[in-house]
């Protein structure tokens, strides 16, 4: 199936969809931190999990890989197909977010990296892990305490920001354009979907976004 472009694209929308429901779960659980005590809660909750959180963590990213590289293979045979540009180009429906998908599929990708190690390695703001802030009143790892110090770091607040604006991007293209790879839209049905698309992305912006522009403003302190 691997050896066709249609198997592949089959591949980047199935891996697409894992991915779509990684950033909706992690978006209810991120939100937590509007609920006093939540995101610790919470944070304890994945920690009893043990090994089985890394091991879903490793999917994650494998899928994602997957994602990536195909994404690249597909965009080079692509260009590859057309080795000279339109002496004039005109689109008619193509987004901003579907000609940019490449770009903003390696720019995530980066920032995935970046979270990993602040967040979860607590390598980039060794300061603010959980290791070197006080637990909670319940004996919980203070999650909060050390996102609340992150996000009121502007610079942090801003790297994050500027991530969740490439997500919006990608998924405004990505969240049609893997129901259309299913073989599950038509012309009366695609924009109908692009709307959805829209509307979703939107909602999983605003839903990332409030969190350190909530910190930021004073909303959320400790």
């Amino acid at each position: 199936m691997l050896q066709s472009s249609i198997g592949r694209k089959l591949v980047m929308a199935a891996t697409g969809l894992c991915l779509v429901g990684f950033v909706l779960v992690h978006l209810l659980g991120n939100s937590s931190v509007f609920i006093p005590g939540g995101i610790n809660a919470y944070a304890e909750h994945l920690h009893a999990l043990g090994p089985l959180v890394w091991i879903f963590r490793l999917i994650m990213l494998g899928l994602f890989g997957l994602h990536i590289f195909f994404g690249i293979q597909l965009t080079l045979e692509n260009r590859a197909a057309r080795p000279i540009d339109y002496n004039q180009k005109k689109n008619i429906r193509t987004s901003f977010g579907a000609e940019t998908m490449i770009y903003s599929g390696l720019a995530l990708l980066a920032f995935v990296v970046y979270h990993l190690l602040h967040f979860t390695m607590h390598v980039t703001n060794p300061e603010i892990s959980v290791g070197a802030i006080p637990l909670d009143a319940l004996g919980r790892a203070d999650v909060f305490t050390m996102v609340v110090h992150s996000f009121q770091k502007f610079f942090i607040s801003a790297i994050y920001a500027g991530a969740m604006v490439t997500l919006l991007l990608h998924l405004t293209h990505a969240i049609q354009s893997l129901f259309q790879t299913f073989g599950v839209l038509n012309s009366s049905t695609l924009p109908v979907m692009e709307k959805i698309a829209r509307a979703a992305a939107v909602v999983i912006f605003v839903g990332f976004v409030s969190i350190p522009v909530s910190i930021l403003l004073g909303l959320i302190n400790l």
